[in-house]
């Protein structure tokens, strides 16, 4: 079914807007999968904050254009799913995910910081922790050396508290004046 020119100009402006929020795109190629397995696939994006939307690639890169996703007009071929996401990994992380348990999910490429990645960069780009568990493994390294040092004056206390008492109860003799 075909779209008339304001259903069209609708779509722009709305894949637009995911644009100009989104920090990541990944396309990948969904010739061959089911319905159901694509229903799973966005079931998963949504709760990972990440936009899925089946476009014609003609209205995606009118809708790019002039974005910094704009460096990833060439990859836009074939049947392409596109994901959006604020989060800098989430989408790439979402299709990585799918591609690895249906081999029919071919990932072509990306645009993350306006530069064009390959199949093998989004994959990189999936490899990296999220940004809470980046979060949570700078705060142990904060942590690590303020324990350590709590440790290591407790150890310290420790000894002292062994090492008084031995002292005071050795017997004070008087003096005689």
């Amino acid at each position: 079914m075909s779209l008339n020119r304001s259903e069209k100009q609708v779509v722009i402006d709305e894949v637009s807007a995911l644009a100009a929020k989104a920090q990541t795109l990944v396309m990948a190629e969904y010739r061959g999968i089911t319905v159901a397995a694509l229903t799973q696939l966005r079931v998963a994006a949504r709760s990972q904050g990440v936009s899925l939307s089946v476009l014609k690639n003609t209205l995606a890169r009118r809708a790019v254009a002039g974005t910094g996703f704009e460096a990833g007009v060439d990859q836009m071929t074939g049947p392409l799913i596109y994901g959006f996401s604020e989060d800098a990994v989430a989408a790439a992380k979402v299709v990585a995910d799918f591609a690895k348990t249906n081999d029919k999910m071919v990932i072509r490429g990306g645009v993350y910081a306006g530069k064009a990645l390959d199949a093998n960069g989004v994959k990189q780009l999936a490899s990296i922790p999220s940004k809470e568990v980046l979060l949570a493994q700078l705060l142990g390294l904060m942590q690590s050396p303020i324990s350590r040092t709590a440790r290591v004056l407790a150890a310290l206390a420790e000894q002292r508290g062994a090492a008084q008492p031995a002292e005071a109860e050795a017997p004070v003799e008087a003096q005689p004046a």
